[in-house]
Parts: C-alpha cells; structure tokens; sequence
C-alpha cells in the first residue's frame, strides 16, 4: 500500500502564498490571468538524505530520501475563458519518488495500488461566485491550516502525518476500524464536489465526495470544510467526517483550529487537531490530539528558520503518544530553487503508533528518544 516513504502532503509554496493561493490551488481555475485557453505542464523535484539514530528494533539507518521538504509531482493544468466571467478548470497531478523512479504508493482502498493521478483528477468551473471542482482533489480541511500548521504541513516532520494516518485507518479499515473507500488518507477525496470562495478576507471550502452506495446518500460519503481567515492575524478552521461504507455510521471525525501571528522577521503560530476513530458501529476506538506551537523567523532575505514543538497523543491510550522538538533551516538559492536542511528530536512512549507520529515513514523507535537529520534540495518548474 505505501512504498518506502509515505509522503503526503500539498504544493510547496511560502506560507504568505498558500493562504490565497494553494487554498484554492485545487486548480489552475486560480493559475493565471490570461484569457486565451492555457494548460501548462509543472512539478516538483524533491531529494536528500535523512539519517536517524534508532529505527524501529535496529540501530542507525541512513537512506537517499524522496520529497523531505515537499512531494514529488508532475502534472498538467489548464484554463479556458468560455465569457460573462465564466473560466473552466482541469487538474491531472501525480505522485512518484525521486530514489527510486516509481510511482507513489497510495493510500487508497484495498487493491487500488499505485494511482497515475493520485493527487488530482478533476474538472471545473470557476466565476465571481468563486469555483467548484468535481472529480479527485484536496480536501478543504487540509488546506485550511497551511498558514497555521508550525511547519506548513512539509512532507518531513509536521502533523501532515497525524492528520493522514488517524484517517488511513478507515481507508483499508484494519480490524476493527470501518471502512471509509472514499479517500485517499483524509486528505484526497474521491468522488468529491467541492466550492470555495472569499469572502473579503475569509477564504471558505466545502466539499462533499459521494458514497455511491445503492439505496443511502450516507454510506461510504465524506462532509468536509476548511475556513481561513487572512488579516493581521490568520485564523484556521477545519472540519472532516467520514461515514462506513456498510452501516454509514461515522468511522471519522475530525476537527482542527490554528492561529499565526506575525511580528517584524518572525511568526508565531499554533495548532491543535483532532481525530476520531470508530467501529462500523459507531463505537469509539481512538481520540487522538495533536497540539502544535512554532515560529518561524526571517533571518535574511534567503532564509528562513523555523523551530516547531508537537505534543501529540491518543486520549484513549496515553501509552500512543510521542512529542518531538524540530529545528529547520531553508535557503533559498533561486525563486525555484530551495535547500533545506531540518532535524527532529522525537520522544516516543511505548505504545506510540503511526497515529502520533510527525515522521513520514512512522514511529522510528517506540519507547526510545531518536534523532533524525534531514538534507536535501527541492525545485519546481
């Protein structure tokens, strides 16, 4: 189901961008002002190597890594002005690993393996009314905490896994989780139709991916919304829930709030996140909370450092749980060009689990303190 690395998370973009930008970067509906019809071919690049301390039962482990700072995509997006103010939209995005070559494993439903466009499959139509999208595409409720997540949700050590893996368990539903077919790890819905808008400085999407069961517009769906709101201070809202495919009970409920504050060269920012799991019937399994404080400080025209502190937990086994400290630095060799170096001192207790884990391919040592490094370069195109 997954490859080597699990990597998972949006675009890479500056966090002052990502707000107006990636949130409704669901599309080139938002990519450019020109009216003739366009479609343009992009990507991201995105290696290093990560070397950590302990992994799992064994010693250290050093290993040429895809996508630390972001994922690896190519794609094709295009626009079309069809008049009155009325612009049709496409996205094709896919998913692969530098190190290897291959396609990114997915974390789709059971049998699926790895998807052409992964990411992104989707048409629309966007107009003064904003836009709406029909087909596979980002959630909202991801998109809304990119300006209030400590590390913007980077592919190497943020919460983008807490978010992904506490959903990944009712996507192929290990007994005895129920079973969501409907996602892609909570953050690409299938099936979905979904509107976004701004309103002045607040930036709304909603989403709903159809269960496509017979007979119930309840099993197997996904409700979920994302609000942003970007004035001197961002505010950040998210909302996900996800029904069993069988009995429609919801398996998923997630909830997240956010708030990034700047001052000068720096930002200050905080967020908190939890997820839900449950039975097919409905019965609860884990409550899982992920409180996040970073800031971020614009030491010089190039770089950026940031130090970010994760305290996440299951509420229903406190042995699951795990509290990292990360200290990163981006330099930025060109407007596409980008070196990162980032480590992560990661506590975990006993029990920890993918579930609380900041670090892409897992708990890298239960009840054990590990170190991770991480160097790299990405560019986009």
């Amino acid at each position: 189901m997954f490859t080597k690395h699990t990597h998972l998370s949006v675009p890479a973009l500056p966090w002052r961008a990502t707000a107006a930008a990636l949130a409704l970067g669901l599309g080139a509906g938002l990519a450019g002002a020109a009216d003739e019809p366009s479609v343009q071919i992009y990507g991201i690049v995105d290696i290093g190597v990560l070397t950590q301390s302990k992994s799992g039962t064994s010693g250290r482990l050093t290993q040429v890594a895809t996508s630390g700072y972001r994922q690896s995509v190519w794609g094709f997006r295009g626009k079309e002005d069809l008049g009155n103010g009325l612009k049709v939209f496409f996205n094709l995005e896919t998913h692969f690993d530098v190190d290897t070559g291959e396609f990114h494993g997915t974390g789709d439903a059971a049998g699926s393996g790895p998807i052409l466009f992964r990411r992104q499959a989707n048409l629309g139509l966007s107009g003064d009314w904003g836009q709406v999208a029909f087909g596979r595409q980002y959630g909202p409720a991801l998109l809304a905490h990119l300006a209030t997540e400590p590390r913007a949700f980077k592919e190497q050590f943020s919460n983008i896994y807490l978010f992904a893996y506490n959903q990944y368990a009712a996507t192929l539903g290990p007994a005895p989780a129920g079973i969501n077919a409907n996602n892609d790890v909570g953050i690409f819905l299938k099936n979905a139709i979904q509107y976004r808008n701004a309103f002045g400085p607040v930036q709304v999407g909603l989403a709903y991916a159809l269960g496509e069961a017979a007979g119930s517009l309840k099993k197997n769906s996904v409700v979920a919304a994302g609000v942003t709101y970007t004035g001197p201070v961002v505010l950040s809202f998210s909302y996900q829930n996800m029904k069993d495919g069988t009995t429609g009970e919801p398996v998923v409920k997630h909830v997240g709030f956010g708030g990034a504050v700047p001052i000068g060269d720096f930002t200050l920012k905080a967020n908190y996140l939890n997820v839900k799991n449950a039975d097919p019937s409905g019965a609860e399994l884990s409550d899982v909370d992920g409180l996040s404080f970073g800031v971020d400080y614009d030491w010089s025209p190039k770089n950026k450092l940031t130090v970010a502190y994760y305290d996440n937990e299951d509420q229903r086994n406190r042995s699951d749980a795990a509290r990292s400290l990360v200290i990163s630095n981006d330099y930025s060799l060109s407007k596409r060009t980008l070196l990162y170096v980032q480590g992560a001192y990661v506590d975990a207790k006993a029990g920890a689990t993918i579930k609380t884990t900041i670090v892409a391919a897992g708990v890298p040592a239960q009840d054990a303190r590990t170190t991770l490094l991480n160097v790299g370069i990405n560019h986009t195109f």
